[in-house]
C-alpha cells in the first residue's frame, strides 16, 4: 500500500507543458518537460499548463461607433500562458477574464473611431489597438498571457439597416465623385484663365511700351522740327503747309483739273468713275465715263492755284 501510495506522485510533462508543484495548496516549484515525482497526494499534487500551444477565443457582438451608428463585430484573439504560475494564482478564473476583458477593449476602441473608418480601411489599426489595450490590461491584472494576434474576422452594419446604409454610402461615393469633378474642373480652368490673364498683362505692357515711344517718336520730332521753324520760320511754315495739302488731298477722289487761262475747270468725281466702273463690270457693261465742267469766277482760280502750288 505504501509503495501504490508512492507511485501516485509520479508525473510526466510535456514539451509544451510546464507543471506547477503545490504542497498542501502552497507554490513550492516549476518543473520542465519530463518524467518527475512529487510527495503523493494529500501532502503535494502537480498542476500541469500548457504554456507552448496558441489558444483561439472568438469574440463576437454588436457596439456603438462615435458617430453613434452600430456594427457587428467579429473577432478572434490568438493567446499563450507564457507565465504558468501567474496564470494559476493571480486570477480565480483567467479564461473568463480574458473575455470579459476583450470585449471591454473592442468596446472601447470602436467607440473611439467612425463607422466608415471600421468598415473600410480601419480594420488593421483597430485589431491593432485591440490588442495593445487588451495586452496592457491583462498585464495590469498579472494574468500571465501573452496575446499574440487579433484579427478582425467581420466587421458590418445589422443586416436590419443594411439597405439605408447603402444608400449613404452611395451618397458618400456621389459626393466624393462630384468633388473630383469640380477639382478638374477647376484644374482645367484655372490655368487657362490665369494664362489669359498673362497674355493680356504682356499686351498691355507691349501697348504701354509701344504708346511710349510713339510719343517719344513725335516728341523728338517736334522738337527737331521747332529747331528748323526757328532757324527759317518761313521756309518751314510753307514746307509744313504742303506737306499737310498734299496728305490731305491724296487720299480724295476727287480731282480739278484746270483748263489752263480761262474760266473753265474740269471736275473728275473719281469716286463715282470707280463705283459706276465696278457695277458695269458686274452687269457686263462698259460705262462711259462723264466729265463735268463748271465755270466759276475767283474762286476757280484759287482752287487750280492751291493745287498748282500743291503739285509745285
Amino acid at each position: 500500500l505504501l509503495a501504490i501510495w508512492a507511485a501516485t506522485g509520479i508525473y510526466t510533462v510535456d514539451a509544451a507543458e510546464r507543471a506547477l508543484v503545490l504542497r498542501f495548496g502552497a507554490y513550492r516549484e516549476t518543473t520542465q518537460p519530463g518524467l518527475h515525482w512529487h510527495l503523493p497526494w494529500p501532502i503535494e499534487s502537480a498542476q500541469i499548463v500548457n504554456t507552448g500551444a496558441t489558444e483561439r477565443w472568438q469574440y463576437d457582438g454588436s457596439m456603438l461607433t462615435s458617430d453613434e451608428n452600430i456594427i457587428d463585430i467579429d473577432l478572434v484573439v490568438q493567446y499563450r500562458r507564457t507565465d504558468p504560475k501567474a496564470y494559476l494564482f493571480n486570477l480565480r478564473d483567467p479564461d473568463l477574464t480574458l473575455r470579459d476583458v476583450t470585449a471591454s477593449a473592442i468596446r472601447e476602441v470602436v467607440g473611439k473611431n467612425n463607422m466608415d473608418f471600421i468598415l473600410t480601411n480601419g480594420r488593421t489599426q483597430i485589431a491593432q489597438q485591440t490588442q495593445d489595450l487588451l495586452q496592457s490590461t491583462l498585464d495590469s491584472y498579472h494574468s500571465g498571457i501573452s496575446i499574440y494576434a487579433v484579427n478582425l474576422q467581420k466587421a458590418n452594419f445589422p443586416s436590419q439597416v443594411e439597405s439605408a446604409v447603402q444608400d449613404a454610402v452611395k451618397a458618400k461615393e456621389d459626393r466624393a465623385r462630384r468633388i473630383l469633378e469640380a477639382q478638374a474642373y477647376e484644374n482645367g480652368v484655372l490655368p487657362k484663365a490665369r494664362g489669359a490673364a498673362a497674355r493680356q498683362r504682356q499686351d498691355a505692357e507691349a501697348y504701354r511700351s509701344r504708346a511710349v515711344a510713339d510719343a517719344q517718336g513725335e516728341s523728338d520730332r517736334f522738337l527737331a522740327l521747332m529747331a528748323e521753324y526757328k532757324k527759317a520760320p518761313k521756309v518751314t511754315r510753307e514746307r509744313m503747309y504742303l506737306s499737310t495739302l498734299e496728305d490731305v488731298l491724296g487720299n480724295s477722289k476727287k480731282v480739278l483739273v484746270n483748263t489752263g487761262g480761262g474760266n473753265n475747270v474740269l471736275y473728275l468725281p473719281l469716286d463715282q468713275l470707280i463705283k459706276r466702273s465696278e457695277q458695269g463690270s458686274e452687269s457686263g457693261q462698259t460705262p462711259s465715263p462723264q466729265v463735268s465742267s463748271a465755270t466759276t469766277g475767283d474762286s476757280a482760280s484759287s482752287s487750280s492755284g492751291t493745287r498748282t502750288r500743291g503739285a509745285r
